[in-house]
This record gives structure tokens, C-alpha cells and sequence, in this order.
């Protein structure tokens, strides 16, 4: 069964920027600290990530992560989602209107204008498809940025929530959470590596 998993990165005091984040500084200002361990020799951040990626038969984000990624500083062969790794899913991008290009040509792009649970499920069914094609469940991932995950969750969107906790405190940047809806998890599995504490919680009605 394809899931909807929310999977970020963030610092100890709950921000998944720096200050200052926008497409010439993606992550803001001293942000780079929270994806440390995505590019770790720890074997079990390795692990971690590599499997991330091979459950992914989409990946959802926001049109200000999209900027970022696809901007002049953002993904390439070596830095890019699943770079390294054995296939790439289909990503899907929540916008109000799409861009007139795309630098990132080799990757497969989707633009829903019509609100996230729209996006969601095109991205279930790319999924899904993707799913049929291997003979193996996949799931969507929603990547980001905060306020996009954020959303997700307040609109009972998230089957499950991936954190990469980072050991750093950034004083400001994008939070995560903003309040809105209150929501019970359940914790599921807690793996301590080197350079983070990765967190995963099943997300209840």
C-alpha cells in the first residue's frame, strides 16, 4: 500500500532553515548543518539514506524548494535526490502557476496548481504506477519544504513522519511546525548516528 511520508530535516530547536533562505542560500544561513548526515560515511546514515530513496516512487515539494533545486545552485548528478543511487522518482511540485522553465530537464516534473491534495494524489498515482511497474509497494515522499509538510500534516495528509534531528540550534529560520491541527504520533523507530537522531512516528488521525 502506497503511504505518504513526511521526511525533513531539522535542528534541535525545530527550524528546518537557517536565517535568510531563498534561492541563492537554499538552506539560510548555517542551514547546511541539518543535511550533514545525508552526506556522512556513517554506515547507518548511508543505510538510512539509500533506503529513504528506494522507497520514493514520488516525491512531493513546494514551489520555494523547487526554486531552490532547480536554481543554478541546486541539484546536480552528485547532489541531487537519489543521486548515487539506483533511480529517480517522479517529483511533483505544488505551485500557483508553473515555471516557464526547467533547468533540471533530465528529471521528471510534475506541476499541480490546484491546491496539495491535488498534488498528493498525482503523486499517489505516479507512485502507484511506479509501484505496479517494480512489483513492490512505494511510497510518496513530501520533501518540503516546512510549510508545505506543515500543511500536510494539519490536513491529515501524512501517513508517517521521518525526522533527521540535527545536533544544532539555529536561533531562527523556517520552522516546522507553526501550530495548527494537534495530532497523535507513534513513535516507530529511533536510530542514533554520528551526526543526527533519525525519528520515525506514525501519524494518527
Amino acid at each position: 500500500m502506497t503511504r505518504v511520508v513526511a521526511d525533513i530535516s531539522a535542528s534541535l530547536d525545530g527550524f528546518v532553515t537557517g536565517p535568510d533562505p531563498g534561492p541563492d542560500n537554499g538552506l539560510g544561513t548555517g542551514g547546511e548543518a541539518l543535511h550533514t548526515w545525508a552526506f556522512s560515511d556513517d554506515p547507518a546514515d548511508r543505510r538510512i539514506l539509500a533506503e529513504g530513496t528506494a522507497r520514493s516512487g514520488a516525491v512531493v515539494l513546494g514551489r520555494h524548494l523547487f526554486d531552490v533545486v532547480d536554481g543554478p545552485n541546486g541539484w546536480n548528478d552528485t547532489s541531487g535526490y537519489g543521486a548515487g543511487e539506483v533511480g529517480r522518482p517522479a517529483f511533483v511540485v505544488l505551485t500557483s502557476s508553473p515555471p516557464e522553465s526547467v533547468r533540471t530537464t533530465d528529471l521528471d516534473w510534475t506541476f499541480v496548481t490546484t491546491g496539495l491534495p491535488d498534488a498528493v494524489a498525482a503523486a499517489r498515482e505516479r507512485a502507484g504506477a511506479a509501484s505496479s511497474a517494480g512489483g513492490r509497494d512505494l511510497d510518496v515522499v513530501l520533501m518540503g519544504g516546512g510549510a508545505t509538510v506543515g500543511s500536510a500534516l494539519d490536513a491529515g495528509l501524512v501517513d508517517a513522519l521521518t525526522l533527521h534531528l540535527a545536533p544544532v540550534v539555529l536561533g531562527a529560520g523556517t520552522p516546522l511546525f507553526t501550530g495548527g491541527t494537534p495530532r497523535t504520533l507513534v513513535q516507530r523507530h529511533v536510530i542514533p548516528t554520528s551526526t543526527a537522531t533519525h525519528l520515525t512516528y506514525d501519524v494518527l488521525a
